[in-house]
């Protein structure tokens, strides 16, 4: 048995390889000649990088290991992600859904479960490439404005919102969320930024978002999240995650610690959803459109096969733990605790729903 971190690092730097398109397959029987133990390797990565970005959280940080990651090139991103370059779980209604209606599915299921409405002014912090922006503008009318660190992203993000014909109502910023200025909005959308925070600035952030709402006001917050009864299996593959993937995103944590997080806060919870198996439906067509031939070749020749092959493992393996649970997300809806909140709103609400 081969401790699984000595299989990746080994399949990265080439020095083995596996026929054709089968790493999904092959990762689906990992447990036929992988152990998941922790290594000299992973204890490094711990001690050296994961605890040392965990205790920081500076802006220098968080913007060198955003732009690191998401301005290392649109076509990159656009080589899985799609058409819709959504880099959040879709919401598949039927198995059949393709990667963009489930997309389109989910940017209805988030405007719906915030009540979106013509005219409110609608933050979206960590906006990404924009797409939840242009349609929130466009389909729900409203007043949205979207802050992300990465540069690319910023450009992409008001490009897409022109092509949507949404300039007037929707725009993106470059800007860290701690700079986000003391005004007010009626609803306020995160979605699977708030990792990016780290547990020790989360709840700082969970009182700015706060501050940010109007008394009325509604929190959608989406974030990826891990089981609390965890296998070495989720350790090894979260460790993978924090060295490869998604640098300082240390604050994917268990329901209960983000829920308390969210009350300490002065948060009520509306709802909560957990859709990990929709997540593991999303990123088997992110790696199912990451091994197209075209996509492979246009990766490999920009920026290297040890980036294709990083990615293509991110993205098996990650099939694999949102489906199995070792990994997940969740969708929660918040607002004030507040004796004067309407909670009536939230009667027969699905009936409302634009789907």
């Amino acid at each position: 048995m081969i401790p699984m971190e000595i299989l990746y690092e080994a399949y990265f730097a080439l020095k083995i390889d596996f026929e054709g398109d089968i790493l999904n397959d092959v990762l689906y029987r990992r447990y036929d000649f992988a152990s998941f133990v922790i290594t000299w390797g992973h204890v490094k990565f711990f001690i050296g990088q994961f605890i040392p970005e965990l205790l920081t959280h500076s802006r220098k940080q968080d913007t060198g290991q955003v732009r690191e990651h998401y301005d290392r090139g649109d076509d990159f991103y656009n080589a899985f992600l799609g058409e819709t370059m959504i880099y959040t779980s879709g919401i598949w209604q039927h198995p059949d859904d393709t990667l963009e209606q489930a997309q389109v599915n989910k940017l209805n299921l988030v405007m719906n479960k915030i009540h979106l409405a013509k005219g409110e002014k609608h933050l979206d912090i960590g906006c990404g490439w924009g797409t939840l922006l242009a349609h929130a503008a466009k389909e729900f009318g409203s007043d949205s404005t979207g802050i992300t660190l990465a540069l690319n992203q910023t450009k992409y993000a008001n490009d897409t919102i022109k092509r949507y014909g949404q300039s007037k109502n929707a725009r993106a910023h470059c800007m860290d969320y701690r700079d986000l200025p003391k005004d007010k909005y009626n609803k306020i959308t995160c979605l699977e930024m708030a990792e990016h925070v780290g547990v020790r600035k989360f709840q700082a952030f969970m009182r700015q978002v706060y501050d940010l709402l109007e008394d009325e006001g509604l929190f959608y917050l989406q974030i990826a999240g891990l089981r609390r009864a965890w296998q070495y299996e989720d350790l090894v593959w979260g460790l993978f995650m924090g060295k490869y993937v998604f640098p300082g995103a240390d604050a994917s944590c268990p329901l209960g610690w983000v829920i308390n997080q969210a009350e300490q806060a002065g948060f009520e919870v509306h709802s909560v959803e957990t859709v990990g198996i929709h997540y593991s439906a999303t990123i088997k067509r992110w790696y199912d459109n990451w091994n197209k031939p075209e996509n492979r070749q246009l990766i490999t020749k920009k920026y290297g096969e040890p980036w294709w092959r990083k990615w293509a493992w991110f993205l098996g393996w990650s099939v694999i733990s949102a489906e199995q649970g070792s990994a997940t997300c969740y969708q929660i809806v918040l607002h004030r605790n507040t004796r004067q909140f309407d909670r009536k709103v939230f009667i027969a609400e699905r009936a409302r729903y634009k789907v």
